[in-house]
């Protein structure tokens, strides 16, 4: 119990303290305008109450991420505590942070656009392909699990149908996708992101007040089916601790965002408090069944997370939790997927310098991006989706490095920003050389290559070689 106390008091004094240097580094001017300001068009440059974006900014980058993959992650026993905490404060909160104030800094551009203006073109391209299929694919999966979920919850006739539920959750992404942020977003997304809060709470409030023995920090603990700590758990839990998802995300909010002073709130605010839903679900994950972690694989193996996500809610808060987590299994991905459609209108829109003002522009877009997307229900993604969370974590890793060029470009510390993107480095390299899906190599050979290529990258980016062809001009602040 101690251990999950200490890392939510962690959590929170992270906000507080690092969050304010984060924003002291960056440079933050709240009498610098903002694109939402200057650029204001109706429809996804529209100012917004900080605390209406925030909201918007928890559900987009959240979704079911930080449930499930804590859950995933709490196999591993409590070291999650520990990947969460850190990796929150030092990785995602400050990669949050940038890719939600670069894109105020650039006119709310999308992030392969700032990426490409700091790594240069080549980069550039690679990224624009790169997050226009990753968002397509996500966007397509929330669209077929949501509907199978649907489809089976006791229905009949039509509504038993999972094409129907499909067709309607389509539809549903279509619209979001073309209208202004303000008329339907901006409504509906406070409310299943404060859901998703209250939900966190009531699961947390009920271990702590209740009965419960959560393992510490330090308990020995070993993954069920035997994989490795390294770099297995630093993939498992992206969405929590860091995730690159966010970076496509963020932008849709930057374009929202009044006064600069709100990018701490907003960004790295969201940030923090994804963390701190990923450490509730992971500690009642791994507390909760009997027998501890080998009942949670029991579990796991039945059902998966959707069905661990279902026990502890009713368990620990009856039938009203289960209530919630059923929504919440249904709502998060649907409200995850539009925002992910959205994104890639708007990347597209970037691409082609196409204003979306007008409705004939927006569908212009959208109808071709929506076609593929059905066209994508169609194929298995049973292989494919095995590469979303090396693919996930190396979008974070390139953000973090796109920062960190930024703000050697601006002469201030990169030091915050470029160990972070270091240590993502050689999470991922070792990641794909070891994974059945990638290399599949041994770890004595797999954890050399990461720290390797690491330190390397590290080295050439001090040495200025890996920036020399970006070609943005620095942004004064």
């Amino acid at each position: 119990m101690i251990s999950f106390l200490v890392s939510l008091v962690a959590l929170v004094v992270g906000y507080l303290i690092y969050g304010a240097l984060v924003e002291k580094w960056f440079g933050a001017d709240p009498s610098r305008p903002t694109p939402a300001v200057t650029q204001t068009d109706g429809v996804d440059y529209v100012p917004l109450p900080w605390y209406k974006i925030f909201l918007i900014q928890f559900l987009n980058i959240a979704g079911l991420g930080p449930i499930f993959g804590a859950i995933l992650g709490a196999l591993y026993g409590p070291s999650a505590f520990l990947w969460i905490v850190f990796g929150c404060i030092f990785g995602g909160a400050v990669h949050d942070y940038f890719s939600g104030m670069l894109s105020i800094r650039h006119e709310g551009k999308s992030i392969p656009e700032i990426v490409g203006l700091y790594l240069g073109d080549k980069t550039r391209q690679v990224m624009r392909l790169f997050s226009i299929i990753l968002l397509l694919l996500v966007g397509t999966v929330f669209m077929v699990g949501p509907a199978g979920l649907l489809s089976n919850l006791g229905f009949e006739g039509i509504f038993a149908n999972k094409t129907f539920w499909l067709v309607v959750i389509l539809a549903y992404y279509f619209v979001a996708t073309i209208v202004p942020v303000d008329k339907l977003i901006a409504r509906i997304y406070p409310l299943f992101g404060a859901a998703l809060l209250i939900m966190a709470i009531g699961i947390g409030g009920a271990l702590v007040l209740g009965d419960w023995v959560i393992p510490e920090v330090g308990t020995p603990s070993a993954h069920p089916g035997g994989l490795p700590l390294w770099p297995m758990l630093f993939i498992t839990i992206a969405c929590g601790a860091i995730s690159g998802f966010h970076a496509t995300q963020s932008p849709l909010m930057a374009r929202c965002v009044k006064n600069e002073a709100y990018g701490r709130p907003v960004f790295f605010g969201a940030m923090i408090a994804e963390g701190i839903v990923a450490l509730v679900w992971a500690a009642a994950a791994m507390t909760f069944f009997p027998n501890g972690i080998p009942g949670l694989n029991e579990v796991l193996a039945k059902g998966g997370p959707g069905l661990v996500v279902n026990e502890v809610s009713v368990g620990l808060m009856g039938s009203f939790g289960g209530m919630l987590a059923v929504l919440g299994v249904i709502a998060c991905p649907v409200t995850s997927g539009d925002t992910a459609f959205r994104s890639v209108r708007l990347i597209f829109a970037d691409i082609f310098n196409l204003s979306q003002s007008k409705i004939r522009n927006r569908l212009l877009v959208a109808i071709p991006v929506f076609v593929s997307g059905y066209l994508l229900t169609l194929v298995d993604f049973t292989v494919i989706w095995r590469y979303f969370a090396f693919s996930n974590q190396a979008l974070a890793t390139i953000v973090l490095w796109t920062s960190a060029v930024y703000m050697v470009r601006n002469g201030r510390s990169h030091w915050f920003v470029s160990l972070p993107a270091a240590f993502m480095t050689a999470v991922c390299v070792t990641y794909i050389v070891m994974a059945p899906e990638g290399l599949a190599m041994s770890a004595s050979v797999a954890n050399p290559i990461g720290i390797l290529c690491a330190l390397t990258i590290m080295i050439l980016f001090l040495l200025g070689r890996v920036f020399k062809q970006g070609n943005a001009k620095s942004v004064s602040h």
